[in-house]
């Protein structure tokens, strides 16, 4: 999935979760520097991702389709609460989504190795990346 599809995919699920107040792209909210993210209200809490894509390997930029590719969603864990950190926020709100496009998401502050700030990164079954960077 690549990052213009994935920020209508993430302003629709924050849309339908009951704890999301607003969501709107970044540049609605007046960020011109990231091309593609959201910005997510949460209670009093705003929370601002910038997205960036990684292609399924050995896939080319001019001959990418972006074509839906289906499999067994990601595990839906908890729903996302008001009182979840921003990266605990979206990781709950994706796996509740259920999509059968979304292999598995991972939350960069869980990892052992993590050494970066929050953020996901959501695999895709058809081979693609999402890295969703909180700032």
């Amino acid at each position: 999935m690549r990052p213009l599809r994935f920020t209508e995919f993430v302003i629709d699920v924050a849309k339908n979760s009951p704890t999301c107040g607003r969501v709107q792209t970044l540049s609605e909210a007046g960020d011109s520097k990231h091309p593609f993210g959201v910005v997510v209200t949460v209670g009093a809490s705003e929370a601002r991702w910038q997205f960036t894509g990684q292609l399924p390997e050995g896939a080319k930029h001019e001959g990418f389709a972006d074509e839906p590719v289906a499999g067994d969603p990601a595990p839906a864990g908890e729903a996302p609460q008001a009182t979840d950190s921003p990266e605990a926020w979206l990781a709950a709100a994706l796996s509740q989504a259920e999509s059968p496009e979304v292999a598995r998401i991972e939350r960069w502050s869980t990892q052992p190795e993590s050494t970066g700030g929050p953020g996901l990164t959501v695999f895709f079954h058809d081979g693609s990346r999402i890295f969703a960077r909180h700032f």
